[in-house]
């Protein structure tokens, strides 16, 4: 199956996005908490270090049927953003230092400053705000709405800057309970990407077809 080699900016804003989300499942937050964005941002904000396994199904006019990615997303301690493709290729993308670098071996590193593309310098500042739980420092890149239950939430961040909103229409966090086990990124043009997380990925075991994965993103499919 033939694999892209250019990594368009539309498709870094989607993987920044990502890449730069809560990883583990968090201690529950206290039961005396009322249920809304805060809520959520307490459950999901955690120190560094911290990873999760991931599986993602990344459609393309180049491919066939849709590319199906597993690996692992790591936060380490000095705050570096890891996220590593282990199947079907290996593939190694770092955020930090203001600069994303994706490694694949055999190959000379691609470096990418986000100071020369504002919007994906937009995605981390407001990711770096989801990471610590600082709900006012988020709402300065995106608007912020809360939806569902602690049992089963989404949280949706809509891009307030438009040259943001001109490649991303919106990212929509799904989780149950502590743990994120979905993030879904929807462009301005296209269909949404969707990235498995935790417990979520675990389930996607065995499973190909987009809309089974999408079943498990929404919290439809089977828990485990």
């Amino acid at each position: 199956m033939p694999i892209p080699r250019r990594i368009p900016r539309q498709r870094l804003l989607l993987l920044l996005a990502a890449l730069a989300t809560p990883c583990i499942a968090a201690p529950e937050p206290p039961a005396a908490a009322a249920f809304d964005a805060d809520w959520i941002l307490q459950a999901v904000a955690r120190p560094a270090p911290s990873r999760t396994p991931f599986v993602e199904l990344r459609a393309s006019p180049m491919l066939r049927q849709p590319l199906r990615l597993q690996g692992e997303y790591r936060r380490e301690a000095d705050g570096r953003l890891v996220r590593q493709v282990t199947a079907p290729y290996a593939e190694t993308t770092t955020l930090a230092a203001g600069e994303a670098v994706i490694e694949r071996a055999g190959r000379a590193p691609r470096r990418i400053a986000l100071r020369q593309v504002p919007e994906l310098a937009a995605v981390q500042a407001g990711f770096g705000a989801l990471l610590a739980g600082d709900r006012a420092l988020l709402l300065r890149t995106y608007e912020v709405r809360a939806e569902g239950t602690r049992e089963r939430w989404t949280l949706g961040l809509t891009p307030r800057d438009p040259r943001l909103a001109a490649a991303l229409r919106g990212i929509e966090l799904h989780g149950r309970g502590s743990e994120l086990r979905c993030v879904e990124s929807t462009p301005a043009k296209g269909e949404p990407q969707r990235t498995l997380m935790a417990g979520a990925a675990a389930a996607a075991s065995g499973i190909a077809d987009p809309a089974g994965l999408a079943a498990l993103c929404h919290g439809d499919g089977a828990a485990k």
